[in-house]
């Protein structure tokens, strides 16, 4: 078996580092010992905007705003779904993940970045969230293993009352924010219900018909 080769790690705002390690064509994005992503696994990632781009499927030219860059399964299934109208939107914290998306993995994400309806924006999700009020027909955020945070402790402000708020004030009506969590969390189904969303869960596969059980919420503002 080929070894792992690490290609960069990146400091992480707050603390904390991540690591791109690639072995032949797969590439691994890791903090410490947990891999938070593998280019071999995209199942998930991709029914985040499949799902979530269902619901609003009526609404023309949508505006969608894309919290993570990771390895762009979310990004290019989101463009695979919209017409020429829409505008996607790309909120990446770390720079070095943009860098790593124009450089070694390249072939992974197959230049969807070039795309005209794309538009990277660097920076904190949560900041653009909180700016914007009635702007977006969907909101994919796709940040952190969950609601219990692990790659940054400031990702808990996605999560809480006040983000969860924020989030609802961003959409358009009839607009849903979708979260994807390495797996089910009650407690944040009920923080949803209580933020004034129609929850729907669901539990979704890490590849496309195999692998471990992830969640993804879709929270639509009625």
């Amino acid at each position: 078996m080929l070894p792992w080769i690490l290609l960069d790690t990146a400091p992480i705002p707050g603390g904390g580092a991540l690591r791109l390690k690639r072995r032949g064509n797969e590439f691994s994005i890791m903090l410490g010992d947990n891999e938070l992503m593998n280019s071999r696994l995209s199942g998930s990632e991709e029914a985040l905007a499949s799902l979530s781009l269902a619901k609003i499927a009526q609404h023309p030219a949508p505006k969608i705003l894309i919290g993570g860059l990771g390895m762009g399964f979310t990004l290019r299934a989101a463009l695979a779904s919209l017409g020429g109208a829409a505008q996607v939107e790309v909120a990446e914290l770390v720079p070095a993940v943009i860098s790593w998306a124009r450089g070694p993995m390249a072939e992974v994400f197959g230049g969807c970045l070039d795309d005209p309806r794309v538009k990277i924006l660097e920076g904190d999700v949560g900041d653009i969230i909180g700016a914007r009020a009635g702007v977006y027909d969907a909101i994919l955020l796709d940040v952190d293993n969950g609601p219990d945070g692990l790659t940054s402790s400031a990702n808990d402000r996605l999560y809480n009352g006040p983000g969860l708020a924020a989030a609802r004030t961003a959409l358009k009506p009839g607009g849903v924010v979708a979260y994807w969590s390495s797996g089910p969390d009650e407690n944040f189904t009920r923080r949803l219900r209580k933020a004034g969303f129609e929850v729907e869960e669901r539990p979704v596969r890490a590849g496309r018909s195999r692998g471990a059980r992830h969640m993804i919420w879709l929270a639509t503002r009625s």
